[in-house]
């Protein structure tokens, strides 16, 4: 497929998948215009870069819907100059998005391969505030904590512990949670005190399960 069918393709995308449901943050908008997802899927999906589903990746993993990930960061409530862990690196496609509105993204992935060609594709591409490590994203990253956002690209069982103490006061959790693997809620938890915690029901969704100490 040709460059000029791609940016057809995207600004579709744009017009109804994203801004025809509802995304209003101008940063979000830019950021999804910006960050080409053909260089984040599989060359067998690239004519399907902008379609609005899910693609499979390695691992057995995903990339999530555009606007999913147009979604989810939307309710980060994004400011440039914050500092965002992303928990699922995947091919780096959100941790791409998020790196064009926020100042430093930290973005954890449970298994090392998928963080290495990560890690090489967002070099390649010149997405330089961007740090992938390899480990239990459950755990968070507390190296860096604390964190203005925190973002969970997989369904945990219930509120992850270690991720909640390390949100900034002010700041925003964005997860699935879910009891089974059949559907969870996007829940959007705030950090209001050192022990105060407000909790905000988004959206259903369906996404695979957060494996580690503190999830699955």
């Amino acid at each position: 497929m040709n460059m000029r069918n791609l940016e057809l393709r995207r600004e579709i995308m744009m017009r109804a998948d994203l801004e025809g449901r509802g995304i209003r943050d101008p940063n979000v908008l830019a950021a999804m215009r910006e960050v080409p997802r053909e260089e984040f899927v599989a060359p067998d999906f690239k004519d399907q870069a902008y379609e609005d589903y899910p693609l499979p990746i390695e691992e057995g993993q995903t990339i999530s819907q555009p606007y999913i990930v147009a979604f989810m960061a939307e309710a980060l409530e994004l400011s440039p100059g914050d500092r965002v862990l992303e928990i699922g690196s995947g091919s780096g496609y959100s941790a791409a998005v998020l790196s064009r509105i926020a100042d430093r993204i930290i973005t954890v992935e449970r298994f090392s391969a998928l963080a290495e060609r990560a890690g090489e594709r967002l070099r390649r591409l010149g997405y330089d505030n961007i740090v992938i490590f390899a480990g239990d994203g459950t755990l968070g990253w507390p190296e860096e904590a604390p964190y203005d956002a925190i973002v969970v690209t997989a369904a945990a069982p219930r509120l992850p512990e270690p991720l909640l103490k390390q949100l900034a006061i002010g700041g925003r959790l964005v997860v699935p949670v879910g009891p089974d693997l059949l559907g969870q809620t996007l829940v959007r938890v705030r950090r209001i005190k050192e022990k105060e915690y407000r909790e905000e029901r988004l959206l259903a969704v369906q996404f695979v399960p957060l494996i580690g100490a503190a999830g699955w």
